[in-house]
């Protein structure tokens, strides 16, 4: 019977920390310490001494492991000061010269991820809870001839003790993240940038902080975590969406954000909706609605139209219908003075738009639902530059509602319109919306305008 891996020590010396986190690795990727030693060249007896801190990994060979454990690059960034400790002899080498743990510089805990099947529960430990990036947030630069020109000598250094001004910092991220989000779509540059931000944040959780600011570091990581969520889900990297957002609802929790908190429930929702997952959708939407006595207006409108996709999703008419009545009524009372700053999004057209794809899935499945023209025209009107994305994806509802259960020469107009604005971004839901057009569109294929829209539909997602 095979005996249980001996237990490591990963908060001693950086060697036994990154000995730690190689056998992580390696057990995610469900490798043996000879299977992965065959794929690095070396025999699985040194991987395993390696692994319990006995021998120094250098740095040729972490970056064949990084490369065989598709880990970002971790172990390449930690072998440095693994190097460092080794050469001086020290097994503190990633501390200060008096004595203390600089905000643990050389190998944050933060990238740590236990291995326990609950990982993404709502109901996080402190550990998981300031672990999660490293199974697939954190992005390595791609490889090219010119990236090893990018990587970094020295890792950045991480403060003592958080201030007010690395809080403020994380803010400033999330503002423009959010902002480029909105502009140009998840993808890209943008979830690169986000990515590496939210790594940052999250190694900030790790550092001493004063009690009396500790919940307003939690709220920033909460809200940069809820971007950054928003990019994943943007660019179809829906496991990494899942894993940013639960991270980001534990820290609003942590905080006592209920604001935050409900936010974050309603992206959880769209998310699962979007999937074709309308039950899951519905149960983040009505989590989001916990201790609603909290929560403005505003935020009773969007969590509601939450749940009304849900039941579009679901196939429930009734319940749809009666959840976006729900929605409307509390849109009528909404008091902008009132709501976070994140909220100043849900205005007239947000909420036009995201009422109008609820009334979309039902007009496809049969029901008519003229009201969902009138919505989305009336989103398409007030969107502004600023949120590109949005207008461009109640466009091509409109245009595909136009093609399924109307006008198809209608609908040729309105989606020249919402290819310019696609054509601006990197946005993978905003390219899916235009292939559900092209897709209906087969159906009036006889119309030559529709069948030079189907092209450049497709000139437009393949560029």
């Amino acid at each position: 019977m095979p005996q249980p891996p001996k237990p490591l020590n990963p908060t001693g010396s950086v060697r036994e920390r990154f000995g730690a986190h190689l056998r992580h690795w390696r057990m995610v990727r469900g490798l043996s310490q000879t299977q992965l030693g065959d794929m690095v060249h070396v025999s699985g007896n040194q991987i395993g001494k390696i692994e319990k801190g006995e021998r120094t990994c250098r740095l040729p060979l972490a970056r064949l492991l990084d490369a065989a454990l598709d880990t970002g690059g971790i172990l390449e960034w930690m072998c440095a000061f693994v190097e460092a400790e080794a050469d001086s002899g020290r097994p503190d080498a990633y501390k200060t010269k008096g004595g203390t743990d600089s905000g643990r510089i050389g190998v944050p805990e933060a990238v740590m991820l236990s291995l326990d099947d609950d990982t993404l529960s709502d109901n996080w430990s402190d550990v998981r809870r300031r672990s999660f990036l490293t199974a697939g947030g954190a992005t390595a630069i791609a490889a090219s001839p010119f990236s090893h020109l990018l990587a970094p000598t020295e890792p950045a250094q991480l403060p003592a003790v958080v201030r007010l001004q690395d809080i403020e910092q994380i803010q400033d991220a999330a503002n423009v993240v959010s902002g480029w989000d909105n502009a140009y779509g998840g993808g890209g540059i943008v979830r690169q940038v986000a990515t590496a931000q939210l790594k940052w944040a999250s190694a900030l959780l790790e550092c001493r902080c004063p009690e009396k600011i500790r919940p307003q570091l939690f709220a920033a990581a909460a809200r940069l975590g809820m971007v950054v969520g928003a990019t994943d889900f943007d660019a179809y990297a829906h496991d990494d969406a899942r894993r940013v957002f639960a991270f980001a609802a534990a820290c609003a929790e942590e905080a006592g954000e209920w604001h935050l908190r409900a936010k974050i429930y309603s992206f959880r929702a769209r998310q699962a909706i979007w999937l074709g997952d309308g039950d899951t959708g519905l149960t983040h939407a009505e989590l989001g609605l916990a201790r609603s006595d909290r929560l403005t207006a505003t935020e009773h409108a969007m969590l509601h139209t939450a749940r009304a996709r849900a039941y579009a999703k679901l196939g429930d008419t009734e319940a749809a219908l009666k959840a976006i009545g729900q929605a409307d009524d509390a849109f009528a009372r909404r008091d902008p003075a009132a709501d976070p700053p994140w909220m100043a999004y849900y205005d007239e057209a947000q909420h036009q738009g995201d009422t109008g794809h609820a009334l979309y899935d039902l007009a496809l499945a049969g029901h008519h639902q003229p009201a969902a023209v009138e919505r989305f025209d009336t989103a398409v009107r007030l969107h502004t530059d600023a949120y590109v994305r949005s207008r461009a994806m109640s466009r091509t509802k409109l245009a595909a509602l136009h093609m399924a259960v109307g006008d198809p020469r209608e609908a040729v107009a309105v989606g020249a319109l919402a290819l310019e604005d696609v054509g601006q971004m990197r946005s993978r839901r905003a390219a899916d919306g235009l292939r559900e057009l092209a897709s209906l569109g087969y159906w009036h294929r006889a119309i030559p305008e529709v069948t030079e829209l189907r092209e450049r539909v497709k000139e437009t997602i393949n560029a």
